[in-house]
């Protein structure tokens, strides 16, 4: 694997070292001891998958709250999907910027994502599935979310007039004030 640093501190790329012959590759997405020497978690207590039917559909931006901050992997198994990520920390230098990466399932390519940080993405073709693996269990009572478009952030999102649920539509714009 190969492990690439993001421009928001502890967000990381993983990528696949592919070791191909005529019958296609084969490549490692995960390995205990290579997360630990990049500074990862490599306990992962959950997985959860999310299935989206349509293009443009656009889930987020999400995050759980203190004490139980969910530090995730994620990764496109089906399709193709734009994956952003906010940084929340207050005492971060790169508080409120924001980094996008193209997920899919042909470059096979996974984004770790740390404690306080939001997370969505929008697909980018029809019959998406992603895959996350999260190091902290969910916590419904502390789920939270700010709102897609805010102008705190400008994020540029690929597709216009996004398909997405009332959830994700009616969260609030970032407060710098609250704990992410």
């Amino acid at each position: 694997m190969r492990f690439e640093a993001t421009p928001l501190a502890g967000a990381v790329v993983v990528d696949v070292e592919r070791h191909a012959d005529a019958r296609g590759f084969f490549g490692r997405v995960f390995c205990r001891d290579e997360f630990v020497a990049a500074g990862l978690p490599a306990e992962f207590v959950q997985a959860s998958v999310s299935y989206n039917l349509k293009r443009g559909t656009l889930r987020g931006m999400h995050f759980q709250a203190a004490p139980r901050e969910e530090p995730k992997l994620v990764r496109c198994t089906r399709g193709a999907i734009q994956d952003v990520i906010v940084d929340l920390r207050r005492d971060s230098a790169t508080h409120r910027r924001w980094f996008a990466v193209e997920l899919s399932a042909e470059n096979r390519r996974a984004l770790y994502i740390p404690p306080g940080f939001a997370h969505g993405f929008q697909t980018l073709v029809d019959d998406c599935e992603i895959l996350y693996q999260m190091a902290e269990r969910y916590a419904p009572e502390l789920a939270r979310g700010v709102r897609w478009n805010d102008p705190a952030f400008a994020i540029q999102w690929p597709i216009a007039d996004p398909f997405m649920s009332e959830r994700d539509a009616a969260y609030p714009d970032y407060a710098p004030g609250s704990t992410p």
